[in-house]
């Protein structure tokens, strides 16, 4: 098959799972996160049993193909890519880390642990430190989802996007910071990222950091 029609197929897959992905972490954070705040303990733990499982299915099969046609796409264009594109790249495949290696183990905890009350039984005590650390991977990437957006559309639609070679240190400087983001991530607390107008500030100003970066430095 033609690498042009590989090329394009793998980037209609990786709007259309992207979509997916991307939509339910958004709602997860903006609409499922608020909702449990207020809603009763019979309600949210339902919740957990009926809807979240479902839902979470769909977001991280959603995050692995969206990250398997970005490597088919980022394997046919591996000429000439620019430091914006490997940026963005970086933080989606970071993103994709967090939900299979943190939310999801953390998420089956706690879902596990809402069977069992709702079965009649005790919460599983691992809960209680399981759902911190899923909320913050997931509030993190909520935060890396905005200036990851803009960074994979500026390389085509934004003019004066440099390639790698011109811009190694700006891309170093950046690769630390979203690495430190991550780090937080992993081993941190949530601080601004606890409320749905802190993260989207926070990637608002995360976005004017990278771009800033890679673009005038």
């Amino acid at each position: 098959m033609d690498l042009a029609v590989i090329d394009y197929l793998a980037k209609w897959g990786h709007y259309v799972f992207g979509v997916a992905w991307i939509g339910l972490l958004y709602y997860f954070n903006l609409v499922q996160t608020e909702y449990f705040k207020e809603a009763d303990p019979a309600a949210r733990t339902d919740a957990f049993v009926k809807l979240v499982p479902r839902a979470l299915w769909w977001f991280r099969w959603a995050a692995m193909f969206t990250f398997l046609t970005g490597l088919i796409m980022l394997g046919i264009r591996h000429m000439g890519l620019t430091a914006e594109l490997l940026v963005g790249s970086l933080l989606g495949t970071l993103m994709f880390l967090n939900v299979w290696l943190i939310i999801w183990p953390n998420q089956r905890v706690v879902i596990a642990s809402n069977e069992q009350i709702k079965g009649g039984g005790a919460a599983l005590p691992e809960a209680a430190a399981a759902a911190p650390k899923a909320a913050l991977a997931s509030r993190t990437n909520t935060l890396f989802s905005i200036p990851m957006l803009f960074l994979m559309g500026s390389t085509a639609h934004l003019p004066g996007a440099a390639a790698l070679s011109a811009k190694t240190v700006p891309f170093l400087v950046a690769v630390v910071i979203v690495l430190a983001l991550e780090a937080n991530a992993i081993w941190g607390k949530q601080g601004v990222l606890t409320t749905i107008r802190g993260v989207i500030l926070s990637g608002l100003a995360l976005t004017v950091v990278l771009v800033g970066i890679l673009r005038l430095l």
